[in-house]
């Protein structure tokens, strides 16, 4: 009896693995069909912005190479000077940055705020100190694709879309894997090969499989490293977690402004891990303000010594001098924003100052005193933050010319997988009828507990590609799924 049962058994047992399968694949068919309808725009849209980005540096030489380019000279005049005469040609501007020239035939740069609230770079001669003219920093083509790449000229709610559209691609390329992955023989038949002779539709299939796979861990670090600067995952997660705890910094009061009030519009210009800590305040000036009042007498004397501080302010020339002493090289000066501002030198991979990110830093200065406040490296970065500062001068290009060739044709690489994946939808949509053509469902009884599984780890992973899920689905069992003519659109 036993022995009539056994094939029987494993007859049942084999229709249901493979069931169980076919099902798995569907399902993981479906939830890769849908992401992409939604991340394609998405993709689209970055890939291209991001091949303006890349090409930052040369952009903007095309268009100010008059007020950029000069003629190496013998010496330079003092830098202080050269501030001197911006602020004569802008005398109710604020300087709130100083950029050194990266070679000796490029201008210096002082980035100011004019009273009308515009920030714009005045470019001067260092041999001279002839002002040769400003580039406003609002209005520049890396400018325009920074925006449009990180908020779609949206705001909040672009960034949201664009986080949503980043978390569902992650999907997106787990579920890819997955089906590019051989199963049998018929996935066996395209992988890592182009079959030219069978129709469009297996051409296009081979060629999207096959460079999304293989390209699959890229662009899995395109996404996280941009998730990283999202408002959600990033901002209240992940960066929230891996910024560096001011209270390092024994004894130097805090400032109420952080890190990324230094940063001018969208540009990036802090480190990442440094944006959300607090900045320190000038320690001697601070002190005297929160010394309190005793008498009218003690009122007169601090307010003379508060005079006396803020008229022995140190010099930029001498915070130039200190940076030497430091060991900076390229960076950015950044001016005290007020009173109990400090000034700021930092040379970092974000703002592409460096390309090496163990050389990171980030210098804060007294502004009365001249004191070192707060001094943050490499050393003091954690796992994600070391990531993050070497992950983003790849991301952008940065490191070196192969770096920024490579990228290009990631970026095209992408374009074609967004395109050839519409392509496939188009090529395989049922002509003629109101429908969208999604992958067939396969049900069996044990999916929707892998969907469920599924949907509670990416509410913790990726907050808002789970919430969007949810929603999807929740619309689906309330409305969709009861209106037959949207059900049968739908499939």
């Amino acid at each position: 009896m036993s022995t009539i049962n056994q094939p029987v058994n494993n007859a049942s047992s084999n229709h249901e693995a493979l069931a169980r399968s076919k099902s798995r694949y569907f399902l993981t068919w479906r939830w890769h069909f849908y992401a992409g309808l939604f991340v394609i725009p998405f993709m689209l849209m970055l890939s291209l912005t991001g091949l303006v980005m890349l090409f930052d540096d040369e952009i903007e030489f095309s268009l100010y190479q008059s007020v950029l380019q000069v003629s190496p000279q013998v010496s330079t005049v003092a830098t202080s000077l050269q501030m001197e005469h911006v602020l004569a040609a802008y005398p109710n501007a604020r300087v709130t940055q100083f950029i050194p020239a990266p070679s000796r035939d490029l201008a210096n740069r002082f980035s100011i705020t004019l009273e009308s609230g515009k920030t714009v770079f005045v470019t001067v001669d260092p041999y001279n100190g002839d002002i040769l003219g400003t580039i406003d920093r609002s209005d520049s083509w890396y400018e325009l694709a920074n925006d449009i790449h990180g908020t779609l000229l949206l705001g909040d709610w672009g960034d949201y879309l664009i986080e949503i559209a980043a978390s569902l691609g992650v999907i997106l390329l787990v579920t890819g894997v997955y089906l590019w992955i051989p199963r049998d023989n018929a996935s066996k038949a395209g992988f890592l090969k182009v079959r030219m002779t069978s129709g469009p539709r297996i051409l296009m299939r081979d060629l999207h499989a096959n460079i999304g796979g293989l390209l699959s861990f890229v662009l899995l670090f395109f996404f996280i490293s941009g998730l990283a600067w999202a408002s959600v995952w990033g901002g209240k997660f992940v960066q929230a977690w891996s910024s560096f705890p001011a209270e390092k910094w024994d004894d130097v009061p805090l400032s109420t402004q952080t890190h990324a009030s230094m940063n001018h519009g969208s540009e990036e210009e802090m480190p990442w891990n440094l944006e959300q800590t607090l900045m320190p305040e000038s320690h001697d000036h601070a002190a005297m303000l929160a010394a309190g009042v005793g008498s009218m007498q003690h009122d007169t004397k601090m307010a003379h010594d508060m005079n006396m501080h803020t008229k022995a302010k140190i010099g930029i020339d001498q915070i130039l001098d200190q940076a030497d002493m430091l060991g900076f090289t390229q960076f950015k000066l950044n001016f005290p924003r007020s009173e109990t501002g400090v000034y700021t030198l930092a040379a970092n991979t974000m703002s592409g100052d460096i390309t090496d990110p163990r050389l990171d830093r980030t210098t804060h200065i007294d502004q009365y005193s001249g004191r070192v406040l707060a001094d943050v490296t490499w050393n003091e970065y954690n796992p994600m933050a070391k990531f993050m500062a070497a992950g983003i001068a790849l991301h952008q290009g940065d490191v070196s010319v192969l770096n920024k060739v490579v990228n290009v044709l990631f970026c095209l690489a992408f374009i074609f997988i967004a395109i050839s994946g519409a392509v496939m939808w188009w090529i395989r949509r049922p002509a003629g009828k109101k429908v969208l053509g999604a992958p067939p469902r396969f049900e069996h009884a044990g999916v929707w507990k892998v969907g469920l599984i599924t949907i509670i780890v990416l509410s913790f992973m990726l907050p808002m590609a789970g919430g969007v899920i949810a929603l999807v689905l929740l619309a689906d069992w309330l409305v969709f799924s009861r209106m037959n003519r949207l059900k049968l659109a739908l499939n």
